[in-house]
């Protein structure tokens, strides 16, 4: 059983186009109750008229993430708070499979998989997080949710992107650190968290593929724009958590990590020579003022919430539906789907072309999810460059693998439990 009551706080700042699809995307869950609550700055409240009384609106002029969803948090009526970014499309199943682990009253937080921008590899899935602001990645048996346990100075990663946490435990905290404006937030919270001996479920089937807008700190190739407040957060970060490691390595091992970045991206003649030393001054100015950025004590949040408003008055409850096409037929289905979608299905147009191309994912603005690559090219990353199939096999072979995200009924739900056990930081 789900919790009653559902709060997704998405933080947005000047990207209405994708926060248009994001909460179109959004509104496809079958979750029974939740709410939405969009914090953001004048241009996104302008951006928002159509969505005038469905969801709550909340200002945040300052370009601090964590102050945001702090404002989104006492904005909150719903039991749990779930967290999403405005370039992020959740499927179908997303809420609701997210918030299957809040049925045992243990467990007081969890996280899902993230998809890359545009095909269908994986940005992040396990994670642990350890005090020197580092991640490695968890290798999971199977599927299945699995719940752990974090330690002093080991937590479970989750992403703020695709999280969630239960309002009154999140509230008692003081939410996310405003010191963290922009990077290490939600990890600095999952460290704050495993001090408490706190439980994290990690939800494989609560997917949200993500998108990697441009912002004014990086360019929509993902070339960094700004390097300031990376260096700036990792300083807090250390001073937080890791006190008796030793910080200067940390920060050393960080900088020659963004270079080797940068260098990559000067390689393929995305930035010039001279781009390099000047993001890395910013980065070192961010440490210099991240050695000494004030660090205030976290008050509790206790701004009593507003009346919950569901989004929906009633859930849409269409069925899922799976539509294929040629390329050449491609065009007349996705007049087809849309249709189907402006009736409350929840529709996926697969369109196979005659080769072996990698498949790619997309969301029309209508509410279509479209699905294109190769009949005989793979669609996840572990598939093998070329398979053949006939048409009808590769279709119904794509929808039995979709099944579980895209029909709320397939979310998987199955358990168990264990502690995190010791790891080393990767650096």
């Amino acid at each position: 059983m789900t919790p009653a009551r559902v709060s997704v706080v998405i933080v947005s700042r000047g990207r209405p186009a994708a926060l248009g699809l994001c909460l179109t995307a959004l509104a496809q869950n079958r979750h029974p109750a939740f709410e939405v609550i969009v914090v953001t700055d004048a241009e996104g409240e302008a951006a928002l008229a159509a969505w005038a009384g469905r969801i709550r609106l909340r200002r945040c002029d300052e370009a601090n993430i964590s102050l945001a969803r702090n404002i989104g948090i006492e904005a909150a009526a719903g039991e749990v708070v779930a967290f999403l970014d405005d370039d992020a499309l959740p499927e179908p199943g997303w809420l609701a499979a997210l918030t299957a682990p809040f049925a045992d009253e243990d467990v007081v937080a969890a996280g899902g998989y993230v998809r890359g921008p545009g095909h269908l590899g994986w940005q992040w899935r396990a994670r642990a997080a350890f005090a020197d602001g580092s991640t490695r990645d968890l290798i999971l048996d199977n599927d299945e949710t699995v719940v752990l346990r974090g330690r002093l100075g080991r937590g479970i990663k989750t992403e703020g992107t695709n999280m969630a946490v239960r309002r009154g435990l999140l509230a008692a905290m003081g939410g996310f650190d405003p010191a963290y404006r922009f990077y290490l937030d939600e990890t600095d919270l999952n460290l704050r968290l495993a001090a408490q001996g706190a439980r994290t479920a990690i939800v494989p089937g609560a997917i949200v593929n993500h998108g990697y807008l441009e912002s004014p700190r990086r360019r929509r190739d993902r070339v960094p724009r700004d390097l300031f407040e990376i260096g700036a957060s990792l300083a807090v970060f250390l001073r937080r958590h890791a006190v008796r490691l030793d910080g200067n390595a940390r920060l050393s091992a960080e900088r020659a990590a963004q270079r080797r970045r940068l260098l990559h991206h000067m390689q393929w003649g995305r930035i010039a020579p001279g781009d390099v030393a000047g993001l890395l001054e910013g980065f070192d100015a961010g440490v210099s003022e991240g050695r000494l950025r004030p660090l205030a004590r976290l008050a509790p949040l206790d701004e009593p919430p507003p009346p919950f408003a569901a989004l929906h008055d009633v859930p849409p409850e269409g069925p899922a539906t799976w539509l294929s096409a040629r390329p050449w037929e491609a065009r007349a289905r996705l007049a087809e789907a849309a249709a189907f979608a402006a009736e409350g299905h929840v529709t996926t147009l697969l369109v196979l072309w005659p080769d072996a191309r990698r498949h790619t994912l997309r969301f029309d603005r209508r509410g279509v999810w479209v699905q294109s690559g190769g009949q005989f090219g793979p669609s996840l990353p572990d598939d093998p460059p070329f398979h053949r199939w006939r048409f009808d096999e590769r279709v119904a072979h794509e929808m039995a693998r979709q099944q579980a995200i895209r029909d709320p009924e397939g979310a998987n739900s199955v358990r168990y439990e264990t502690d995190l056990e010791p790891m080393k930081p990767s650096w």
